[in-house]
């Protein structure tokens, strides 16, 4: 169904675009796409551009970061959306009782189903926009790091046996393996944070850019790889490959070498970034009305993602050269 919270009315939409300079409003589509906000299709008689209200689970006083970075990364050459000035240049505004902000299009599509290629752009992608946020002067701690994980786990608790049986202990176990030995001598940064398939555009072989920019925050930069590596390294029926995996780290490592203690860390942070989307999709299989716009995802995936990264023996086993 359609992923859009909140109405727009045709002359209050009229009016937002007649502020800025991108000419008439020639039509506005919802977009199916997104769980976290109401975003539309906006055509103008100069472009094309997206319009996002900001729902109730993103807090306002993070958007002027996610603008922000936004603004930097592609002022550093990496290809995001660009949020757009009005003629007051504000970028940040209020549209139905809502935060909202336009951002430019980015042409391409998301692949459903990752090839070992699109891996390996992603890698150099995702070193690229490390490096170009190295000198980002706005910060924002992540909240669903392992600081923020008690909390999820205190929420899904009572109803994680339903979805595995189980799962409460093996999470509470998990989580207390994780909390004890969580790495905080890492290199840092501003990382993307949920760098899945559907926010990487690709235009036939080439990787056209990167979106959905709002979980961005500062953590360990090696946690966005241990991210990627559950999102793209596994296949539908959950097997790892090794291949795919391989393909991203070289590719990330040809453009910002990786430290040997980032690379033995790696084990530890993918099976914290596995229980991170566990707990948060745990929460939402449970919490979510049976009448909501969007299907919750089905935790379990990440169910098996954590219990592959929790036997292996180490880094190597991703394909790294070590």
């Amino acid at each position: 169904m359609m992923a859009v919270y909140t109405e727009i009315g045709t002359r209050d939409l009229e009016a937002f675009i007649a502020s800025y300079d991108i000419g008439g409003l020639l039509s506005s589509k919802g977009i199916a796409e997104g769980i976290e906000n109401s975003n539309y299709l906006i055509h103008t008689e100069q472009a094309h551009f997206i319009l996002t209200l900001y729902e109730k689970r993103v807090q306002p006083e993070d958007l002027p970061f996610f603008l922000a970075l936004m603004h930097h990364l592609a002022d550093k050459g990496v290809s995001c959306p660009v949020p757009v000035y009005d003629r007051k240049g504000n970028d940040l505004r209020r549209l139905a009782g809502r935060p909202a902000a336009m951002v430019t299009f980015l042409e391409g599509m998301s692949v459903r189903r990752p090839q070992v290629k699109h891996c390996a752009l992603l890698g150099k992608a995702m070193a690229r926009m490390h490096l170009a946020g190295l000198d980002f002067g706005l910060t924002r701690p992540n909240a669903l790091s392992v600081a923020g994980w008690g909390a999820l786990l205190e929420q899904s608790r009572g109803h994680a046996d339903e979805i595995v049986p189980g799962l409460a202990a093996e999470m509470e176990t998990e989580f207390a393996e994780l909390k004890a030995s969580w790495p905080t001598d890492l290199p840092t940064g501003t990382i993307h944070a949920d760098l899945f398939p559907d926010n990487v555009f690709f235009i036939g072989e080439q990787l056209s850019g990167v979106i959905d920019f709002y979980f961005a925050c500062n953590d360990l930069l090696a946690y966005d790889i241990a991210i990627c590596l559950n999102a793209w390294c596994f296949e539908e029926d959950h097997e790892f490959n090794v291949t795919k995996a391989r393909a991203l780290l070289n590719g990330y490592r040809q453009v910002r070498p990786l430290e040997a203690r980032e690379v033995a860390a790696l084990p530890l942070l993918a099976r914290g970034a596995a229980l991170r989307f566990l707990l948060t999709r745990a929460y939402d299989w449970v919490n979510t009305p049976n009448d909501a716009l969007v299907k919750p995802k089905d935790p379990r995936e990440y169910v098996t993602k954590m219990r592959f990264h929790r036997r292996i023996g180490g880094a190597g086993e991703y394909g790294i050269d070590l």
